[in-house]
C-alpha cells in the first residue's frame, strides 16, 4: 500500500522503516497543511490527525485506509468516508488513561481546596480550611461509555462512588451500576454530585448541557468536560457557575483558544486546561502499538 504518514503521529520517523518492511511504500507529511510529497492520486492509505481539514478527501482518488492519531472523528468528513467504504480507525484507548486521571484529580483538587492551600502556600499563610469534602460516597455520572468514560468509571468506583453511565447504546457493565439510555439523562442529573462528559460531539449532542438541563442539576455538584466544548453551551456554563454548580473542571470549550475575555478564567471555582488532559508519557507506546498493529493486520488481509 501506498501510505502518507504525517507529523501528527509524533514517532513517525522511528517507524518508517518498520512500515516499509511490512511491504508499505511511505511517504513523510511533517505539517498536515504543507503541500504533499506526492500526488493525491498516489497515496492508498494515511496516517494522520487533521489532513483532511486543509487537503480535501475528493482529491485523494484511491484513498481505502484512513489511521487517525486521534480519538475523535470531528475532523474527517464521515458521510464521504462511508460512502466510498473506505476503512477508517481511530486511537481509541490510546489517551483514556490520562484523561481518566485528569478527570478524577480535577474534582479532587475543588473537593480538597487546592488553590486555597497553593495561594497560601505562596503567601506563606498558615491557615486551616474546613470546608474539604470527600469523593467516597458521591454518586458520578459519565455521559459517553466508551474507553475514556469507561476508564473514568473505573477510577471514580475506586474511590468508593457509585457510578451511572448514560450513553447511546445502554448495556450492563460491571464497572456502572448501570448504563441508561440518553432519554433518562435528566433523571439521572438530579441525583449526581459530578458530571463527566466524554461523550462524542454530534448534531444531537451540540448544546447537550444547557440552561435547562444545567437546572435539573443538583446543587453543589461538579461538571467535568473532556469530550468537546461546543457539547456545553457556554452562556449558561457561565450562569450555572454563578448559581448552582460547586465547580467545573473544564479542558475543552467551545471556542479555542478560549478568549481573553472569557469570564471563566478569573473564577475561583473553575480549573482550566488548554485542551491538555489527554497528554501522557504512555501514549506514544500505546499509539505505537495501535498503529503498527492496525497495519499488520491490514497487510495480511491483503496478501
Amino acid at each position: 500500500m501506498n501510505l502518507l504518514v504525517t507529523g501528527a503521529w509524533s514517532d513517525a520517523k522511528e517507524n518508517i522503516e518498520m512500515l516499509t518492511r511490512l511491504g508499505h511504500s511511505v511517504v513523510f507529511l511533517q505539517q498536515e497543511t504543507d503541500a504533499l510529497p506526492c500526488s493525491y492520486d498516489w497515496v492508498e492509505g494515511v496516517i494522520c490527525n487533521g489532513l483532511f481539514l486543509t487537503h480535501p478527501i475528493e482529491r485523494f482518488s484511491n484513498l481505502r485506509y484512513i489511521q487517525l492519531t486521534s480519538a475523535g472523528f470531528d475532523r474527517v468528513p464521515m458521510d464521504y468516508v462511508k460512502a466510498h467504504r473506505i476503512e477508517i480507525c481511530n486511537a481509541r484507548g490510546v489517551y483514556s488513561i490520562p484523561m481518566a486521571e485528569f478527570a478524577v484529580g480535577g474534582v479532587l483538587q475543588l473537593y480538597k481546596q487546592s488553590r486555597f492551600f497553593a495561594d497560601n502556600q505562596t503567601r506563606h499563610v498558615w491557615q486551616k480550611h474546613r470546608g474539604l469534602m470527600e469523593l467516597n460516597g458521591k454518586t458520578v455520572c459519565i455521559v459517553g461509555c466508551g474507553s475514556v468514560g469507561t476508564e473514568c468509571a473505573k477510577r471514580f468506583k475506586a474511590f468508593g462512588c457509585e457510578v451511572l453511565g448514560v450513553d447511546l447504546f445502554p448495556r450492563e457493565d460491571e464497572c456502572y451500576q448501570a448504563v441508561l439510555p440518553l432519554d433518562r439523562l435528566d433523571s439521572v442529573l438530579e441525583q449526581s454530585d459530578v458530571l463527566v462528559l466524554t461523550l462524542p460531539l454530534t448534531e444531537q449532542t451540540r448544546h447537550l448541557m444547557n440552561t435547562e438541563r444545567f437546572s435539573k442539576m443538583k446543587q453543589g455538584s461538579v461538571l467535568v468536560n473532556i469530550a468537546r466544548g461546543a457539547v456545553v453551551d457556554t452562556d449558561a456554563l457561565i450562569e450555572a457557575l454563578n448559581t448552582t454548580l460547586f465547580g467545573a473542571v473544564l479542558d475543552v470549550f467551545e471556542e479555542e483558544p478560549l478568549a481573553q475575555s472569557s469570564p471563566m478564567w478569573d473564577m475561583e471555582n473553575v480549573i482550566l486546561t488548554p485542551h491538555n488532559s489527554f497528554i501522557s508519557d504512555g501514549n506514544s507506546e500505546r499509539l505505537e502499538a495501535l498503529i503498527l498493529n492496525g497495519i499488520k493486520k491490514l497487510s495480511l488481509m491483503t496478501e
